[in-house]
């Protein structure tokens, strides 16, 4: 396994819509080996390809608590096929809009098909944490950010802010 290097806002492969996956095959389950060991070195709960900077519809997520045991879910090609008409709002954060976070609003509840870390096809229902963290990175796959979806006062501010911490990295 290898950690990978995340891009941030604005790189242009987060805004562009990701490719389908043809087959689940051993390639692909080292780009999700990869993608994990990424994800959880950086401290985060999901994980969509694109932010790795490989155009394809894949996406890892484990919402388990430190001190849980890790709960792994690999998506491969992963689509929305019912959404709550309940929403949730939710303070959200991402590792390609480092240190910043936004309230977002998002159906409570959805389900998804994908095919897993061997192929098989399968449907979840995700609630709550899950719900969240499985919508944020389909998202991704479709060049849409949390940042997206708030208004344009808000993200002009969280964008200034980000540049901010920007220049600040680059002084140290």
């Amino acid at each position: 396994m290898a950690k990978l290097k995340v891009l941030e806002y604005p790189h242009p492969v987060l805004k562009q819509k990701a490719e389908k996956v043809d087959v689940v095959d051993d390639e692909l389950r080292k780009l999700f080996d990869d993608m994990l060991e990424t994800m959880y070195a950086s401290n985060g709960c999901g994980l969509a390809a694109p932010q790795i900077g490989v155009s394809k519809r894949v996406v890892v997520i484990d919402i388990a608590h430190e001190g849980e045991e890790p709960a792994p879910i690999y998506m491969a090609n992963p689509e929305i096929i019912w959404s709550s008409d309940e929403v949730e709002v939710c303070e959200e954060g991402c590792l390609s809009v480092p240190e910043m976070r936004a309230e977002v609003t998002r159906p409570a509840s959805v389900k998804i098909r994908y095919s897993d870390y061997h192929g098989k096809e399968c449907e979840l229902l995700a609630e709550d944490f899950l719900a969240v963290a499985a919508q944020h990175e389909l998202d991704h796959l479709d060049g849409i950010l949390y940042i997206d979806k708030i208004s344009r006062l808000k993200r002009q501010m969280l964008l200034k802010k980000l540049e901010k911490l920007r220049k600040e990295r680059e002084r140290e």
